[in-house]
């Protein structure tokens, strides 16, 4: 990206599991981003009655390198127009109203996780996918579905891979795996238990781990030795991890299979070929015998 962003996102995010000082000053940043990055550390602290200690701790809660990313972050939001941000459904709305929302909710959130990706971070995930020998992608309830799709995704292009929800089986094939290895841990709190466990037996064979979770501090994330963060500000009711963390897990999913794509172009583009001829050659061999069943059927 040409300019960091994301500030306000991750503020939103993380807001509620500061530490009292560090929620005022957040706070404070929310409700005057534009006053707020023309302030230096010290102002900050005296602006939102706290001190510039706390703002440099808070600094550090964020995942910032100091006061001035989150200055550039904050920064780079503004520049950007402003959306509706997210809207909740209301009891009998009007079905048209209701797919606007939808809409409106869905680019947000794609949005939203985009200005909080980690470059660095998604580069050394995909290296890491490209060196595996196999990629093992484990997720329990809605995240599950993410797994399956890059399951199926990267089968496509040849490499061999796992989906699992199932805790019993996951730990048996994580039991066989070693560094040459990878393992994704998908969860949308950060704190799934079953996740944990699994990375945590990954870690102690040497696989390499990734974790696909919502920005913050989690168990999950402490745990992966790659982490990548999916938006998960203002939930509103109906916007639950059915929706709003399967729409963001998806989305960077493809991001990775995208960028994957990418370095492995020529091998991709060959097995992507494949797999489409030999799909294709299935349904030339359903339509021959569709036809023939009409014809005798007619017959």
């Amino acid at each position: 990206m040409s300019q960091m962003k994301g500030g306000l996102v991750i503020l939103n995010d993380m807001i509620n599991s500061l530490p009292p000082s560090e929620q005022k000053i957040a706070n404070y940043i929310l409700l005057h981003p534009e006053d707020s990055i023309l302030l230096t550390a010290l102002q900050l602290g005296e602006k939102s009655e706290t001190s510039s200690a706390a703002v440099i701790r808070l600094c550090k809660s964020l995942g910032f390198n100091g006061f001035q990313e989150l200055k550039l972050r904050v920064a780079g939001d503004l520049r950007v127009n402003e959306s509706e941000g997210y809207r909740d459904i209301e009891p009998n709305e009007e079905y048209a109203k209701i797919i606007e929302k939808v809409n409106t909710n869905t680019i947000q959130t794609l949005k939203d996780t985009v200005d909080i990706l980690n470059m660095d971070q998604i580069k050394e995930a995909v290296q890491l996918l490209i060196r595996a020998r196999s990629i093992l992608f484990v997720g329990f309830g809605a995240s599950y579905i993410a797994a399956k799709d890059a399951e199926q995704k990267f089968l496509r292009v040849n490499k061999q891979v796992h989906s699992f929800s199932d805790l019993h089986m996951a730990a048996t094939a994580i039991a066989n795996k070693g560094s040459e290895d990878v393992v994704i841990g998908i969860s949308f709190s950060g704190d799934t238990f079953e996740v944990t466990k699994l990375l945590e037996m990954a870690n102690n064979n040497n696989c390499n781990t990734i974790s696909i979770t919502k920005y913050g501090n989690s168990s999950v994330a402490s745990i992966a030795d790659t982490n990548l963060y999916i938006s998960a500000a203002k939930e509103a009711t109906f916007r639950s991890g059915a929706t709003a963390s399967r729409i963001a897990q998806l989305h960077l999913i493809d991001v990775l299979f995208m960028c994957y794509a990418s370095e492995e172009y020529d091998k991709t583009v060959e097995r992507l070929d494949s797999t489409r001829e030999a799909l294709s050659s299935f349904k030339q061999q359903f339509d021959t015998k569709r036809k023939i069943k009409i014809k005798r059927d007619k017959g």
